[in-house]
């Protein structure tokens, strides 16, 4: 094989599964996050002579999120066709969705940076300096969307408590 492709598919397997969930993340829509995690693995595995002896992980992330940032520039178009895409082996998603259902309507309360943001430093753990780099921001930019980006995902939190707090007070029960 050419190109280290064995390494390269090791890397895939290893690494497909927390790139697909991180793009989840950052759009919302699993399909939209399966074309944008294989399409920075396409174009990881075009690079992969350059970086794949450098960090192959970091280079992908970078390029997911730099395509997930294109898509909220660009509309969406969509074109029809006469053949349906094949369908996914049926399985019950109820308990992910249920246990995910809140972090994803969290997430579209955030503006795409802030959510870019959010993911990166929480979700992919990445320090503030590699997240500015990444976005081609400056660290006090990135500073300042996680910090309104957090108090954003707080609110209903805060909200609920309260609610909670408020009824509980008013039937007399206590904690």
């Amino acid at each position: 094989m050419a190109r280290g492709d064995d390494e390269f598919v090791a890397f895939a397997q290893a690494s497909s599964g927390r790139l697909q969930h991180a793009a989840y993340l950052l759009t919302g829509d699993r399909h939209d996050a399966e074309d944008a995690a294989q399409s920075a693995l396409v174009r990881t595995y075009a690079a992969w002579s350059r970086v794949r002896r450098r960090d192959a992980y970091a280079y992908a992330r970078t390029v997911l999120v730099n395509l997930v940032i294109d898509q909220w520039r660009r509309p969406v178009r969509e074109y029809p066709t006469e053949d349906l895409p094949e369908q996914a082996a049926p399985r019950d998603l109820a308990d992910d969705v249920a246990r995910r259902r809140w972090l994803i309507e969290a997430l579209d309360a955030l503006s795409p940076r802030e959510r870019a943001v959010i993911v990166m430093r929480h979700y992919l753990d990445l320090p503030e300096a590699e997240v500015a780099r990444e976005m081609d921001l400056s660290v006090g930019t990135v500073k300042s969307l996680n910090s309104r980006g957090l108090a954003k995902l707080r609110l209903p939190a805060q909200r609920d408590a309260r609610r909670e707090a408020r009824r509980d007070a008013e039937t007399g029960v206590r904690k």
